[in-house]
Order: C-alpha cells, then sequence, then structure tokens
C-alpha cells in the first residue's frame, strides 16, 4: 500500500540543498515507512536505512550530488524520522529492514537499485545482494558493523540489559542508562563516531536525528535480530554476485577496520581503507566518500579530446559568494581590471542569484552549471528573523548546500581546463580544498573582507567555543597546506583588522592575517570617487532635483531587510513633516517583492537597480543596513548615512562596525531602540549634512587584479 505524505514540519529543520521530486508511504504490516524520490535516471542508488538512532537525513552530503547524476531513493527505517515506531524488538529484526527495503523499491517502481548502506545498514544491505541478487546491481558498504571479525575489545565486556555501577564509557551502553539520560548517550555515542577533530556539526546533527526517536523505541531496534556469527556471514557473502565496495576508516571506533577488510575479502570486493577516518565518513569527508561511490558506480570515461597545453586558452573560473550583491560589484571591477592585464583571458563565472543580476548586466559569461547551484542566499533569509540573522550559526547550518556546491564546482573542473580559480569569499571551495588537497589543479586565489569568526556575548561559553574551533581548523588548514592559496587578498588595508585574538590560545587576528594574506589597500567599490565629484551634474542625470533633499533607503541583495525596510517606511511621514523637501525613494532589491512592501503617499519604491552606487553617490542621505560593500560606497562618496547592524551578524556589528569607525564613517543604530519618530529625527539630523570621513583609498581593485595576474 502506497500513500502519500505531507511534507514535514522543517522549522527546526535547515534549508536542504535539494528537495525530494516525490515522497510517501509505504505500509506493511501495519507499520508505514516514509520513503523520498530525487533527481532522475536510468540507474538507481539507494541509501539504505543505518541503525534507528538517525534517519535518512544522514546522507545529506550524498543526495544532492548523486541526484544530479543518477535516480536517489532514501527511506526512514522503522524507529525514527518519518517512520512509525513499533514498540516490539520482533518488528526490528533485519529481515523486517530488507522487507521493507523491497517494499520501498516496489512502491517507487525501482527494479534493480545499486545500495549504498553505513554500519548496522550493510546487515540488510548484504542480506538484500545475498537472497535477491537480481534486484541488486551493486553495494557499497561503509564502517560495516557485521559480525565478521571481532569488534572493539572495550564494548564486550559491557551488559545491555544489567544494571551497571558504572556510567562511564561504554557503560552508557545500556538499556536502563538510555531510559535515565539518553541525550548523554547520544552525545557518548556521537563522539565515538567522530573521531576527526572539529566535528562539532556533524555531532550535533546527529544527537538531533536521535532526538527524532525516543529511549523505548532504541531499546527495542537493539534487541532485534541479525546475522548471528561470522560463518553466517560468510555463508551470505558467498551468494553476493554484484559488484561490492568497501570503504572503512581506520579510525573507526564504533566498528573496527578489519571487520570491513573481512567483507571485502568474503564477496570479492575493493576495500577502501580511509587513514585517519571514524565510523562515518560520509558525513566527516563527503567529498572524498561521494567521488568514491561515484566512481564506483560510474567509472569515469576517457575524455573525448584532449588539448595540448600550448594549445590552451587562458582561462579563469569566478566563484562569487551570492550573499549580498557587494562581492559581485568588486568582483567585476577585479575581472576588468584582470583582463586589462591579460587581455586574453576568458573569464567564467559559477554565481547564483541575486549575484547573476549584476552579471548579466555587465555582460559577463555565466557557467551553464550554475542553474544547479543550490540557492545560499535562500538560506540565509530562512534564518533570518526580524532584523536578525545569527550570521555564525547560519553559517553552519548551511553545511549541506555548500557542500553540494563544491561537489558542482568539482564536476565542472574536472569537464573543462581552467589555469586559475578565484573565490570570493567562496567557502565552500575554500574549506573543501584544505580537506582535501589532491583536489588542487589549478592556481587559486582566495578573496575575502573579514578573517575570523567572532562570537556574540548572549552566545555564551558554547558560541565561544565553536567560533575558537573553527578559526583552529582554518589557522591549521593554512598552517598544514599553504600550496593550496596560491593568492589570499584581504580587501582592504590591515587597520581594517579588527583588534580580537581567534579564541583563547589562537593568535591575534590582525598579525595573522599580515603573515598570510596580501592587501588590496584599500575596499573595492568598483568605481572611483573622483567620477561623481560633480554631484549635480549627476543628480540632474539621474532626475534629481536640486531644490529636493533625496533620502535612499536600500537593504541590499537578500531579503533579510525587509522588516528594516518596513520600520523606516513608517517614519516617512514624520520624516517629511520635519524635512519638507524630503524625498525618499525605498529600493526593494532583487529578492524582495515591491508589492510586498506598504504603499505611503508621496514614497517611491522601486525594484533591483542596477548600479545603485551612483544613485547613492548623489543623495543627501541613504539608509542601509550594516553590510560592508553600501557602507563603503557611500563612505568613498563621503554622503552621510544611517546603518542599522543586524541582531546577531558578527560581522556587521564587529567587523564592519570596526572599519567604519576607523574611517569615522556613518552614524550607527539600534533596531531595537529606533522608533519610526526616532528615524524620523535622525533623518532630520543627519541629511545634507556635511562628513569628514577619512578617504577610501581608491586602487584596490587595481591591485587585486595586479596579484593575481602574476598566477597566469
Amino acid at each position: 500500500m502506497v500513500v502519500t505524505g505531507e511534507r514535514l514540519d522543517a522549522s527546526h529543520e535547515q534549508t536542504r540543498a535539494l528537495y525530494p521530486g516525490r515522497e510517501g508511504y509505504i505500509e506493511r504490516d501495519g507499520v508505514k515507512i516514509f520513503f523520498e524520490v530525487y533527481g532522475e535516471g536510468d540507474r538507481t542508488v539507494l541509501f539504505m536505512p543505518t541503525w534507528s538512532i538517525i534517519h535518512s537525513r544522514i546522507w545529506k552530503m550524498q543526495i544532492p550530488y548523486f541526484a544530479r547524476h543518477f535516480r536517489v531513493v532514501t527511506f526512514d527505517g522503522r524507529g525514527n524520522g518519518r517512520s512509525d515506531r513499533p514498540a516490539t524488538s520482533m518488528a526490528y529484526s533485519e529481515r523486517e529492514f530488507v522487507a521493507d527495503t523491497l517494499a520501498v523499491m516496489d512502491a517507487t517502481k525501482t527494479e534493480k537499485a545499486a545500495l549504498v548502506s553505513l554500519s548496522l545498514g550493510s546487515q540488510r544491505a548484504l542480506m538484500l545482494a545475498a537472497d535477491h541478487p537480481e534486484r541488486v546491481a551493486a553495494a557499497a558498504f561503509i564502517g560495516p558493523s557485521l559480525p565478521i571479525a571481532p569488534g572493539h575489545d572495550d564494548r564486550v565486556v559491557v551488559s545491555f540489559d544489567d544494571e551497571l555501577d558504572s556510567e562511564e564509557g561504554w557503560a552508557k551502553y545500556n538499556r536502563h542508562y538510555w531510559m535515565k539520560d539518553y541525550r548523554g548517550f547520544l552525545e557518548f555515542f556521537f563522539s565515538k563516531c567522530f573521531t576527526e577533530p572539529h566535528s562539532t556539526k556533524q555531532m550535533e546533527d546527529a544527537v538531533g536525528w536521535g532526538l527524532d526517536t525516543d529511549p523505548e523505541t532504541l531499546v527495542a531496534t537493539a534487541q532485534g535480530a541479525g546475522f548471528e556469527d561470522a560463518e553466517d556471514v560468510l555463508e551470505a557473502c558467498r551468494r553476493v554476485r554484484c559488484p561490492v565496495l568497501v570503504l572503512h576508516g581506520d579510525h573507526d571506533a564504533i566498528s573496527p577496520h578489519r571487520r570491513g577488510a573481512e567483507l571485502a575479502r568474503a564477496t570479492e570486493g575493493t576495500l577502501v581503507t580511509l587513514e585517519g577516518a571514524g565510523h562515518i565518513p560520509l558525513a566527516r569527508d563527503p567529498v572524498r566518500v561521494n567521488l568514491l561511490l561515484r566512481d564506483f558506480l560510474e567509472p569515469p570515461r576517457p575524455p573525448a579530446t584532449w588539448v595540448r597545453g600550448r594549445s590552451r586558452r587562458k582561462r579563469a573560473l569566478f566563484v562569487s559568494s551570492p550573499i549580498g550583491l557587494g562581492h559581485a560589484q568588486r568582483d567585476v571591477a577585479i575581472a576588468k581590471e584582470l583582463r586589462a592585464l591579460a587581455p586574453d583571458l576568458e573569464i567564467d563565472w559559477l554565481a547564483q542569484h541575486p549575484v547573476t543580476n549584476v552579471l548579466e548586466q555587465e555582460g559577463e559569461r555565466i557557467h551553464p552549471a550554475s542553474r544547479f547551484l543550490a540557492n545560499e542566499s535562500q538560506h540565509i533569509e530562512s534564518e533570518s528573523a526580524e532584523h536578525d540573522l545569527h550570521c555564525f550559526q547560519a553559517w553552519r547550518r548551511m553545511d549541506e548546500i555548500l557542500l553540494s556546491n563544491f561537489m558542482l564546482f568539482h564536476d565542472v573542473i574536472r569537464d573543462e581546463d581552467y589555469d586559475l580559480w578565484i573565490g570570493d569569499e567562496a567557502w565552500e571551495l575554500d574549506y573543501y580544498l584544505h580537506e582535501n588537497p589532491d583536489q588542487k589543479r589549478a592556481a587559486y586565489a582566495w578573496l575575502t573582507d573579514f578573517v575570523g569568526w567572532l562570537p556574540m556575548a548572549d552566545g555564551g561559553d558554547r558560541e565561544a567555543f565553536l567560533t575558537a574551533d573553527y578559526n583552529a581548523e582554518m589557522i591549521e588548514h593554512i598552517a598544514r597546506y599553504p600550496r593550496i592559496r596560491d593568492r589570499a587578498i584581504f580587501v582592504g588595508t590591515p587597520e581594517d583588522i579588527v583588534p580580537d585574538r581567534f579564541g583563547p590560545d589562537l593568535p591575534l587576528i590582525r598579525e595573522w592575517t599580515e603573515e598570510h594574506y596580501a592587501f588590496s589597500n584599500g575596499y573595492i567599490t568598483g568605481f572611483d570617487p573622483a567620477d561623481f565629484a560633480d554631484t549635480e551634474a549627476l543628480r540632474a542625470e539621474l532626475g534629481y532635483r536640486s531644490d529636493e533633499k533625496v533620502c535612499i533607503v536600500t537593504v541590499g541583495g537578500s531579503g533579510v531587510g525587509a522588516h528594516l525596510l518596513r520600520r523606516v517606511m513608517a517614519a516617512f511621514a514624520d520624516a517629511k513633516r520635519r524635512v519638507p523637501e524630503l524625498r525618499m525613494i525605498v529600493v526593494a532589491g532583487p529578492r524582495i517583492d515591491p508589492a510586498s512592501l506598504p504603499a505611503a503617499e508621496g514614497l517611491e519604491v522601486r525594484a533591483y537597480v542596477h548600479n545603485l552606487y551612483r544613485h547613492l553617490a548623489a543623495c543627501d542621505l541613504a539608509i542601509v543596513q550594516g553590510g560592508l560593500t553600501t557602507a563603503m560606497e557611500l563612505t568613498s562618496n563621503k554622503r552621510p548615512f544611517l546603518y542599522f547592524p543586524l541582531r546577531h551578524h558578527f560581522e556587521q556589528n564587529f567587523h564592519v562596525r570596526h572599519r567604519l569607525d576607523r574611517y569615522g564613517a556613518g552614524r550607527r543604530m539600534d533596531f531595537d531602540l529606533a522608533t519610526p519618530e526616532v528615524i524620523a529625527e535622525a533623518i532630520a539630523q543627519e541629511i545634507g549634512r556635511s562628513v569628514n570621513y577619512e578617504d577610501v583609498e581608491p586602487d584596490g581593485a587595481r591591485q587585486a587584479a595586479a596579484a593575481i595576474a602574476e598566477l597566469i
């Protein structure tokens, strides 16, 4: 029986890189099992459920990548996720999971599939391959938990059913302890699954998935029957007819590596030992696991053509962060300067909305694969509240999207030759290249306008620990693989860097950055302020009269600023009374529908405005969110502005504020205290005011381009 499923309430779940094209339930013997289908293709990859301590989201780092190349089926194993939780241990025998798998395959019209399993999922995958060889095209086992070889010695002496005197170590693997401190067990167990340093996000995910079931259910699953002994497993191995791949970490603290080695031997399969890896490398080392699985399921074909090095055109692939439009403006400026230095250079852009708005207007070539990029801006918006964006946590919760986009980048550079990769805050590119240094096959330039994750005060000790841990991992990356970044360019000057430390016992951010970065020696705005010296001529060109005071309100390229727009719009009538010649123009940007904003007589609302910086150069006052690019454009043109940093946005509250304070620019406002009346009064005080900011160095784009050009 198959029934259609309603979408899970994902209010607690992070944005996915890809959502299923089909989802539903099968019902078998009164138990409903939830399944999902992604992508299309003649061949199907079925990611098997593992122990019901977690559900199918464990495969989140694999699904988007494989769905671009195969048809993908997943389902929540009984006992967790959106599947039922039978109360008896008999309902969790491995044969029941095999029957569920066959029922899901039938419901999704999957005649044959390649199976990918993890840990306990290896038991049901092996049974399926042995008993139903006509349904299994291939089988990949990751960290198989099979009694084909002895387990770890430290687990043998612990009783599951008896009440124990100790609660230390594996004594937590005990039904009585689970009932008393279920979360404590989850935290212990997943600390054993992820033995690799800097695995905080993977452990948090796993604990969260574990909390989607309950200790009573987990007790029942732990008593389900599977293979009895090694001979039982070997007998099944002898009946396997499909190709087999086994991936096993040699630091696996759950199921020892010898089990994977013996499974590969018994099935005449291929063993790949992942040195230094723990029990769940598909989450901790997803790039390597994805590539190994892909090559196993679809061995690469030799290219149809090969071009000699001397005959190849000079080509660069530019990856520009979509979080805001500032990266796009400065990246286009760098690209223009780069072409001036290397006229024969071709530049492709791997970019997404809203960056593509700018690129299309500038006539840049957007790589066709860009349409497959997972939406980062949408994720950021989904993480925001009323003028509140916990930037660091939102970035952490974007891991699935970042990995998906790196895998797309990998496909592009695998199929096409580029001499140079440029990443402007392309975090996925930088992180996964350092995690997988063997994937670097071209010169690589990295740009950023801030260095160092910083904790917000109300994040407490936990956030201080997490930001320091992320900073420490980055520092270790650079120390271990300095060859990955051929150029690291800080967009600005050393004085623009905050004076903080990366964390306890870690270096000062400014000193470390000066040692490891070159500097553009000025913010890159993409224009020369001298071009706007004749303000009256510019105003006339843009349609602004000399007898009106123009206030432009803009919140950048994301939809996070809608609340600020509404707050400022509510202040318009009062501000107009105070400043009768006021003309207020609200620029909604590419991700906010102007029709969603309130209307007011005399208030102008516009959608996306290309080259908005020209309008900002002509205004008498700007009201902005707190993003660096817009603020620096206003600073460069010496225009008065009010800026409202987002709550919990560490970059706006620390890095941007520090830089603006250095230039003596802008008036910082607190959104929580800024009633419409307060905003109206600030408008009246600031509009048209003469300012005395420090000059912004105008040559940043050329200097950044010159540093990058040396690589080609």
